[in-house]
């Protein structure tokens, strides 16, 4: 007796490309702006800043003054600056957000 082969079962991914793409609409905490502690605005400045703007200029920052490790590019070594806002003398990127959060207001 011969099987008749099954039709290929439909994946989530080919329903998802069918489906036409939702735009995501921008988290308004994340928008809104943010006055920098003085340690902080050292650094990115002393204008209100949304949180999004402030991560990009302390990365600028980071950049200008060669502050990633050399051997391991995900942590950030401080300088003068960064030392009193992080409070220690290396951090990880992943932490720059968690660490930034205690110097807005």
């Amino acid at each position: 007796m011969a099987t008749a082969k099954k039709a290929p079962a439909k994946t989530a991914a080919a329903d998802k490309a069918a489906a036409p793409a939702k735009k995501r609409t921008p988290n308004a905490a994340f928008m809104k702006a943010l006055t920098p502690s003085p340690a902080l605005a050292a650094v990115v400045g002393s204008a209100p800043l949304p949180r999004t703007e402030i991560i990009s200029k302390l990365w600028v920052y980071i950049k200008a003054n060669n502050l990633q490790d050399a051997t391991n590019k995900r942590n950030i070594n401080a300088d003068a600056k960064l030392k009193e806002l992080f409070g220690k003398p290396q951090v990880s990127m992943f932490e720059l957000a968690g660490l930034i959060g205690k110097h807005v207001s």
